[in-house]
Parts: C-alpha cells; sequence; structure tokens
C-alpha cells in the first residue's frame, strides 16, 4: 500500500495547521486522489492490521439500511459506539454508565438499544431510503437494477449526502457519494469523501467501498477494474502523529486477497460468513483515539 504512505507523506509534506471541530486540531490539505487496481489484490493496509471484521459488518450493515449500533454491537464492533454514548452522556437518562456498561445495555436491553443506539438518518438510511420531496428512492436496489439494464449509463450514482436531514445525524456522512462505472465487462468505482481522517477512517473506507465494488461484480458477472477515492479535507489529527510516522517507517507487505461463496445472486445475499480474506499478514496494529 505505498499508494496509501505517498497520502500520508503529502499530508505531512504540504499540510497546514486547521483547527477542527472536535478540538483536537489537524495538519490539514485539500483535494487528494488515489487509485487502486483491484486486480493487483484487495487494497487492505499492511502497515498496520486493520480489522477486516468490523469493515464486513459496517458495510454489511449500511447494505441494510440499518442505523442502529444495536447490530454492530452484537458482531463485536466498536467503531460507531462514541457518538451515541456521548449524546446519551448529556441526557437525563444517564447514570454514570462506563462506555462498556452503555455498549452492554445496547447489547442485550432491545428498548434501551432502540431510544439510544440510533445515530439518526445515516449512511445506511440513505442508500435504501433517501427521502426527496415527494417520494423515497432506494438507491442501492435502483443502482444494481441500472447497472443491469443500463450498464454504459453516467448516472450510477448513490448519494448520502441529504441536506434536509443533516442535522438529524449523529454524524453527518464523510465518504458521502460513489459513482460506478461499467466498460468492456469490467467494474470500477470513485468515491467522493468531503473529510478525510487519514491515520483511523481512511483505511477503513478504502477497504469498504473497494469490498462493495467487488461485491457488486461478484454478482453482476463482471470483472472488478480501479476503485478511485478522491478526497477533500484530507487531515491527520495531531495525537495520531505518532502512529503515521511509525507507519511510514514500515515496508509495505503483499495485499491480501478476497473470496466469496458461490452462488451468490444477489448483494443482499452476502453474510459475513461468505466473504473470505486470504493471505493477510500486515505488521502489529497501531491504535489511536478516535476524535468525537
Amino acid at each position: 500500500m505505498k499508494t496509501y504512505q505517498d497520502f500520508l507523506r503529502h499530508i505531512l509534506n504540504h499540510g497546514k495547521e486547521k483547527r477542527d471541530r472536535t478540538g483536537t486540531g489537524t495538519l490539514s490539505t485539500f483535494g487528494y486522489q488515489m487509485r487502486f487496481d483491484l486486480s493487483e489484490g484487495f487494497p487492505l493496509l499492511t502497515t498496520k492490521k486493520v480489522h477486516f471484521k468490523s469493515i464486513v459488518h459496517e458495510l454489511l450493515w449500511f447494505i441494510q439500511g440499518d442505523t442502529n449500533i444495536r447490530y454492530l454491537v452484537k458482531n463485536g464492533v466498536r467503531i460507531w459506539n462514541e457518538w451515541p454514548y456521548q449524546t446519551y452522556k448529556k441526557s437525563d437518562a444517564f447514570q454514570g454508565e462506563s462506555m462498556k456498561a452503555f455498549v452492554q445495555k445496547i447489547k442485550e436491553d432491545e428498548a434501551f438499544a432502540k431510544k439510544w443506539g440510533d445515530l439518526g438518518p445515516v449512511y445506511g438510511k440513505q442508500w435504501r431510503n433517501f427521502e426527496g420531496k415527494t417520494r423515497s428512492v432506494d438507491q442501492l436496489k435502483w443502482l444494481l437494477e441500472e447497472m443491469q439494464s443500463n450498464p454504459h449509463s453516467r448516472r450510477l450514482i448513490m448519494n448520502s449526502w441529504n441536506p434536509t436531514e443533516i442535522s438529524d445525524m449523529a454524524l453527518p456522512p464523510c465518504h458521502m457519494m460513489v459513482q460506478f462505472y461499467i466498460n468492456e465487462g469490467v467494474l470500477s468505482a470513485q468515491l467522493y469523501q468531503r473529510s478525510a481522517d487519514a491515520f483511523l477512517g481512511i483505511p477503513f473506507n478504502i477497504a469498504s467501498y473497494a469490498l462493495l465494488t467487488m461485491m457488486m461484480a461478484h454478482v453482476l458477472d463482471l470483472k472488478p477494474g480501479t476503485f478511485v477515492h478522491s478526497i477533500g479535507d484530507a487531515h491527520i489529527y495531531h495525537n495520531h502523529m505518532e502512529q503515521v510516522k511509525t507507519q511510514l517507517e514500515r515496508t509495505p507487505r503483499p495485499l491480501p486477497t478476497v473470496t466469496f461463496d458461490e452462488p451468490l445472486k444477489s448483494l443482499f445475499d452476502f453474510s459475513y460468513d461468505t466473504i473470505h480474506l486470504n493471505d493477510y499478514d500486515p505488521h502489529p496494529p497501531l491504535k489511536g483515539k478516535v476524535s468525537v
């Protein structure tokens, strides 16, 4: 993943100090693009271990149209816990519970999870039920049907940025629009991401949309092509600088591969057990605190 290391170097070499919503502070640049040839392997970072299980379950969660963290919690995925926990801490219902106790309540108490585990109309809601003035659209279902009936369309787009619902979201979409491109039996995708946490978020985002592209190609009987990642505000948080420097000292290792069980005829047939990561040999994990 030299491409990713080049991205980090670009921010370190050209970034400027920039204040941010979380108060942590960042080194920030604007406008960057990475390209990944999916025929060369699955673009999962090897300069640190990335939790593939979380990537898969989060993507399946999006595809299901779910916005409540209970599914993630029950599957051991913690990446969205901070936002509902912070909301709960500010409420009159908060009784001093730790994050661990809060998550346990989400897992065991369906009523509690329904009230405190929902993130609002985030990605899954927009993918499966994008509400307009007069009607709502299942963008993901439409996209799959359009790919089959009109593969040369320049409108193969799925959008998560719904201005009418931004204020109701725990976190407005960072990876906000993806466009697919089919030519000569090959499926490629380009993601636009408005805000990119280079250390914690971007490795997940690359792998997630590369996996989505490969899953779509699989069920449409196409070959996966190129994943293009276009970024607006690309930043490194100040409290991630040491981890970034460590990654840049590490030599990337060969990319793993991803395979799927057969037969899978629909994107909605995928489950965690049907997706397999092969030959992943990363450097050790590097931890970092998420800025909320």
